[in-house]
């Protein structure tokens, strides 16, 4: 994995990666609904699910939020020298646009919109994160997120 400096993060801030082909297996959502309590039918009845307009189960949009870290790792993003951590620190707009049906590819798009100093050491990141389904004109999710990173 290559390496920059704080500066050179500074400086590519409009830059795009997108990250490979990830399948949402019913597996996978079934454990989100065990992890959050949420047992919805659409996500975890296939047979239900099947009768309502999605015609099957559907990802939780929190699954697909919480998809962002695995695949920004995929995107081959380069480290930054020094940095000793990085943390979430919110978001400022999400939107669920299009379900993920359970046995669709999904793939990260991710662009740095800001890399700014916000105090000696404590870097602030901000990303457009947009969930891209296989085969969908629209994407399942666009999100702006907020990282720290600390050097």
């Amino acid at each position: 994995m290559e390496t920059i400096s704080v500066q050179q993060m500074a400086e590519s801030v409009g830059t795009e990666r997108v990250s490979d082909w990830v399948e949402v297996t019913q597996g996978m959502i079934d454990q989100f609904a065990e992890a959050t309590g949420d047992h919805q039918f659409i996500h975890v009845d296939p047979e239900r699910a099947a009768q309502t307009p999605f015609g099957g189960t559907i990802a939780h949009g929190f699954l697909s939020l919480s998809l962002m870290p695995m695949l920004a790792a995929r995107t081959g993003a380069p480290s930054i020298a020094g940095a000793t951590m990085g943390v979430n620190y919110g978001g400022n707009e999400v939107r669920f646009l299009t379900p993920v049906r359970s046995g669709k590819r999904v793939r990260g798009r991710f662009t740095l919109l800001k890399f700014t100093e916000r105090k000696p050491g404590v870097w602030e990141q901000v990303q457009q994160y947009v969930l891209e389904i296989e085969g969908e004109e629209k994407p399942a999710l666009i999100a702006e997120w907020i990282a720290l990173v600390y050097v």
